[in-house]
């Protein structure tokens, strides 16, 4: 792939709040930007030079994009993977590929896959019948967590299950899609990484980030995580080995979880618990903390140039604002305006519900030694006046 100098056209399917973001980044940085989502008024459609407004199903629509782009990334993956072929049929670059998203969008093909390549995932069982949940509940200890095997997000398409009936219930009520069912361990710490692989396969991480998660959505995340050293090159590695085995190319996040070790009893087990194809939730602190963004990484990634560096120039706990805020008006934006240390990020989106996420703030430290549980507990403080005053 050759380099893609200014003035060429960046595609990206999907028009949500990544999509804003990258927009964003490859207009800053000279690019033109075409968006294709099906919605009117998504906040990337509205930033892009050209937002395609049909389904992803829409032939002529396909036809249109193919020939306005010298590339195209992805904003969220459940993208039919059919549409991602037939844009590289066409000789258009996406990053990521057809295969990699393949792997992403399925939960039973993702989790065999990092297993098969030799990098420890939380326990699963895959259910495609009503027979197997019996045999899951054999192999796997309950409590349990059941999960539809696509478009699951935040939390969707998910539910603890105590007993073999009590799946076989909800697996039935779900239509009896396929599923994947995991165990539900005692986690220490939910943590994640962000890479950026080129073409050439050079990985670039960003720091190790710490998150939690409120009702299966990512509620707050902060950087650095508070875990050691050796947990960190235990990360890095295994994000690079799954990057390597899908020979990646594009930005790519990894959840993991930090369990108990249930069967010494002693000590903690790194385990992954998900990939995205794509720029992350958690890595929305990369814009004000970092010397270079996840989006300005996944802009140089389709256009074929080395990456930026990723350096940490201070700590930050970034948290998420949902359409809880917005029960009765606006929110009081003062409440945040006041302090100089508070970054605020508002996505454009017209209607606010419950656990629809709406914007972030990312309260940065004031220098790379600052204590992270006070910064922390000073963004929790923030986030409760906002819901307060709501």
């Amino acid at each position: 792939m050759k380099s893609l100098a200014p003035g060429a056209t960046l595609g990206v399917l999907g028009g949500g709040q990544l999509g804003l973001m990258f927009v964003a980044s490859a207009q800053a940085m000279g690019y033109r930007t075409v968006v294709w989502d099906p919605s009117m008024d998504s906040p990337a459609g509205c930033a892009a030079d050209l937002h395609i407004r049909q389904m992803f199903s829409d032939q002529a629509a396909a036809v249109q994009f193919a020939s306005e782009c010298d590339a195209v990334t992805l904003e969220f993956e459940n993208v039919p993977v059919q549409l991602v072929e037939y844009l590289e049929y066409e000789g258009v670059p996406v990053a990521p590929s057809a295969r990699a998203l393949c792997v992403a969008q399925d939960r039973i093909t993702e989790k065999t896959f990092i297993r098969d390549i030799g990098v420890h995932t939380t326990p699963f069982y895959p259910i495609r019948q009503v027979a197997d949940i019996d045999d899951a509940f054999e192999h796997l200890s309950p409590p349990l967590i059941l999960k539809t095997a696509q478009l699951g997000y935040d939390g969707k398409g998910q539910y603890i299950v105590d007993t073999a009936e009590q799946a076989i219930s909800l697996f039935n009520g779900i239509g009896k899609v396929p599923c994947i069912v995991e165990s539900r361990l005692q986690l220490s710490r939910e943590i994640s990484v962000i890479l950026a692989r080129s073409q050439q396969s050079e990985c670039h991480f960003f720091p190790v980030t710490e998150n939690m998660h409120r009702n299966g959505i990512l509620h707050l995340s902060k950087v650095p995580a508070s875990v050691d050293e050796s947990i960190r090159m235990q990360v890095c590695e295994s994000a690079r080995r799954i990057a390597d085995a899908l020979a990646y190319h594009g930005v790519l996040a990894v959840e993991f979880f930090i369990a108990k070790d249930e069967i010494t009893g002693n000590g903690e087990m790194l385990l992954v618990n998900e990939i995205a194809p794509r720029p992350h939730n958690s890595g929305h602190y990369t814009i004000d903390a970092c010397s270079s963004s996840q989006f300005d990484q996944q802009v140089r990634m389709m256009c074929g140039l080395p990456a930026l560096e990723t350096q940490l120039l201070r700590p930050a706990v970034m948290v998420n604002l949902l359409g809880d805020l917005w029960e009765v008006d606006e929110p009081n934006w003062e409440i945040l305006r006041e302090n100089p240390l508070i970054e605020l990020h508002l996505y454009g989106k017209n209607q606010a519900r419950p656990g629809r996420k709406m914007g972030h703030f990312c309260l940065l430290g004031e220098n790379l030694n600052a204590d992270m549980e006070a910064l922390q507990a000073r963004a929790e403080r923030y986030h409760q006046l906002l819901l307060a005053d709501a």
